[in-house]
């Protein structure tokens, strides 16, 4: 049985991991559709004209999302972090620079490390315009969660966020006969819980940060759908 992840959160998968839970990727949600998910995504900001010029992936693993999404929006700066040597590598073969001009970083990090390199409030940090995390947060203890979460909400004023919830990890089991033994299992509950004080969720897995907007600010003004 391969060893959990540690309960830092500090150190990325190996190739393991990889090879086990990314064997079939022609049927994986957010690489098989990445294209879609970039699509979906820009035409949900342009509806109400929000520009979009940064962009961060928080563990952006092998990199297929993170390339559509960029190369979708072509912000001017774009920064990745992924903790996972393997991943790291893989994704520094993604063509991310659009045009000569596109500011791209990319860091070998976990979310906590990053959390800890921009946590400090009383600096100036610049913040992003879109944040990316997906497949992240079902790793992360709930000790990190909560250290996490209030600098994301500070340094992003949207967050396209996918998690599975202990259904859709059973769901897996019982339909795709596949069991992620890293993943750490939550109810939908929870996760509402803890994102709660710091986004309000405004549409299919997009996120606005509490710290960015209120109701009287927002560009997304269909009130029956905030939550």
């Amino acid at each position: 049985m391969p060893k959990r992840i540690p309960e830092s959160g500090e150190s990325g998968f190996s190739q393991d991991y990889w090879d086990k839970n990314y064997d079939e990727p022609e049927e994986m949600d957010g690489i098989v559709n990445a294209e879609q998910h970039a699509r979906y995504l820009k035409s949900f900001f342009d509806v109400d004209f929000v520009d979009i010029s940064s962009v961060i992936d928080f563990g952006f693993g092998l990199g297929h999302l993170f390339e559509k999404i960029v190369h979708e929006f072509n912000p001017y700066r774009v920064w990745g972090i992924e903790p996972s040597e393997f991943a790291f590598q893989e994704g520094h073969k993604r063509k991310l620079k659009v045009v000569p001009s596109t500011k791209v970083t990319l860091k070998q990090w976990s979310l906590t490390k990053w959390a800890e390199k921009k946590g400090d409030p009383t600096k100036k940090h610049k913040w992003f315009d879109l944040g990316i995390c997906t497949s992240v947060f079902q790793y992360l203890s709930e000790e990190e969660l909560n250290d996490v979460l209030p600098v994301m909400a500070r340094m992003v004023k949207y967050l396209y966020l996918s998690v599975p919830t202990d259904y859709e990890l059973e769901r897996q089991v019982s339909d795709l006969e596949f069991k992620d033994e890293y993943a750490i299992r939550r109810s939908k509950e929870f996760y509402r819980q803890i994102l709660a004080p710091h986004f309000t969720l405004i549409g299919n897995r997009i996120l606005e940060s509490k710290v960015h907007f209120n109701e009287d600010n927002t560009f997304f003004t269909d009130y029956l759908f905030r939550d």
